[in-house]
């Protein structure tokens, strides 16, 4: 039997490492992640539906069941779990995608956070005043001003394009 391995020849893949872990999760926390796995509407228990479609089906068998959709009562941590509302407060205690916010969660450093750099001051080298004394003279059509900012002299008519083209006869202003 031939053993086939991902990765480079320096060290195992990240693909390997991570399947590994996945193996440690139980079954029934692994089941609320798989977008295939069959579950049962609420609505109608003959439909079975995958995960990742639950959500439109409800939306669908909402409007078809309108008397069971006003008893049923929404989930706050997973808006596909729709229960009796007598049974909301137990559901809501034992959620599986209920997430705990304490405060030990939200004073401990995590992992993956990007640390904030402190502000520094750059040199501040910018004259917004002195730029607008030495604005550029405006557009005109037909006169070049660059060359006569550079040497001193008068702006004159000139024409880049050639005798084939002319310019607009109006504006579009």
């Amino acid at each position: 039997m031939t053993t086939i391995r991902f990765g480079s020849s320096t060290g195992p893949s990240l693909l390997a490492r991570t399947s590994k872990r996945t193996l440690d999760v139980e079954p029934v926390e692994k089941a609320n992640f798989d977008p295939d796995q069959l579950q049962q509407c609420p609505f109608d228990k003959s439909h079975q539906i995958r995960a990742c479609r639950l959500s439109y089906h409800l939306l669908k068998c909402k409007k078809n069941h309108p008397k069971l959709a006003k008893e049923l009562k929404t989930c706050p941590f997973n808006a596909c779990h729709l229960l009796p509302r007598h049974e909301l407060a137990r559901h809501t205690e034992t959620c599986p995608n209920r997430v705990s916010v304490g405060v030990k969660d939200v004073g401990a450093e995590r992992k993956w956070d990007v640390p904030v750099r402190s502000q520094f001051t750059a040199a501040v080298t910018e004259d917004w005043e002195k730029e607008l004394d030495e604005a550029a003279p405006p557009f005109i059509w037909g006169q070049t001003t660059v060359a006569c900012v550079l040497q001193g002299t008068e702006a004159q008519a000139f024409n880049a394009v050639g005798a084939k083209f002319r310019g607009p006869t109006s504006l579009p202003w």
